[in-house]
């Protein structure tokens, strides 16, 4: 096992990769669960209420709230997830040693599983796994069109954010596994520009309609009666963001942004050091036999990302939207595989120094962190 270590750094990679999960678990639920706590006390006792969705489930099952439950919850979707990607990456690439620098630089990335642990309990990951339940299953007819529908309208009634957070990810998907794959008659195309405008519709809806109506004393003392421990009201804090306007979130994310500006140099460095994964994702879309199947890969990744960047002048959680948009790459890239190729793609070096150096610092980054670089 030593000589096989030896031979192929990249398995020890993994090994330690493995280790670094367990490690960021640990440190994590020796945290205060604030904000994923809150969220999943708040239902629809108020009526149609923004954020909600989840808290709502948790209501049909208990009426008391234990904090543990973020944990469990988290932790169940986390491994899910964790398990779909594996699998996800099996079928499209393969787990012979010329692919696994490819897989360290997906799965052992501080961008993917490693962030989604540390910001367990947090609503991201539920975009993740949609996303990646769209790349397994058959693309066959109109019901997967209607079915990354459902999905995205849960996601934001989840979390409304996850419009422009993975929607348009889902969104980038359906076309290339869905329409570019198999041509679209009217009918189809309708469907997706009415599923299109439904979604968004719903989003509209949840950000200025879903505000809670109630007086913020109310709203507190209702979810104080959903927790078991309901003296622990520092788990409350963020209570306001449910009253909270738009107007009100950008002005803060500006007052925030000399501060947190200081971290791009880090986000910067982080993106670089995918420098070789970035490498095979363009190589892949070059070697695309349809040009125009080049040129809508290149459009979906340039919406995803200003997607992104109106996230970025609105809310200030800036480690996590850098950490999502390169999940989002991540993903897209598997749609890209799928689609004709007329050459094949040179795989990243496993022999390579400064590849190898690359994969060693990717794999010891334990996370990206929620507002500010770890």
């Amino acid at each position: 096992m030593n000589l096989r270590f030896r031979e192929n750094p990249w398995r020890l990679m993994l090994a330690v990769n493995v280790a670094v999960f367990v490690g960021v678990f640990l440190h994590k639920i020796a945290l205060p669960p604030y904000v994923p706590y809150i969220h999943l006390l708040v239902d629809y006792h108020f009526g149609f209420t923004k954020r909600a969705l989840i808290g709502a489930i948790v209501a049909l099952f208990t009426a008391k709230v234990p904090v543990w439950l973020v944990f469990a919850l988290g932790g169940a979707v986390w491994l899910i997830t964790a398990a779909l990607f594996v699998r996800l990456f099996k079928r499209t690439f393969g787990f012979d040693d010329a692919h696994l620098p490819l897989f360290v630089f997906m799965a052992g990335s501080p961008f993917f599983l490693k962030n989604f642990m540390h910001t367990l309990g947090h609503f991201d990951i539920y975009g993740c796994l949609f996303a990646i339940v769209l790349l397994l299953i058959p693309a066959r007819s109109l019901f997967y069109v209607l079915l990354a529908t459902l999905f995205s309208m849960i996601l934001v009634l989840i979390h409304h954010i996850h419009l422009l957070m993975y929607v348009p990810t889902i969104a980038a998907i359906v076309v290339l596994r869905y329409y570019l794959a198999r041509g679209a008659d009217r009918l189809e195309i309708v469907t997706g520009i009415a599923a299109l405008a439904a979604t968004g519709l719903l989003f509209v809806t949840a950000q200025f309609l879903g505000t809670m109506a109630v007086p913020e004393a109310d709203f507190v003392s209702y979810l104080q009666s959903r927790m078991t421990d309901p003296i622990r009201t520092n788990l409350l804090s963020f209570a306001y963001i449910w009253y909270q306007p738009l107007a009100k979130e950008v002005a803060d994310t500006w007052a925030r942004l000399p501060h947190n500006l200081l971290g791009f140099p880090i986000f910067a460095l982080l993106i670089w050091l995918h420098t070789p994964l970035w490498r095979y994702f363009s190589n892949s879309i070059t070697a695309l036999s349809a040009n125009v199947h080049r040129r809508i890969v290149i459009a979906a990744i340039t919406i995803i990302t200003l997607g992104y960047l109106v996230m970025f002048a609105m809310v200030f959680d800036y480690s996590r939207w850098i950490s999502n948009w390169a999940v989002c790459l991540f993903l897209l890239l598997h749609a890209v595989k799928a689609l004709p190729a007329s050459r094949e793609v040179a795989l990243i070096s496993t022999n390579d120094r400064k590849t190898t150096i690359f994969g060693w610092v990717v794999t010891l980054i334990p996370r990206v962190g929620i507002v500010r670089p770890f």
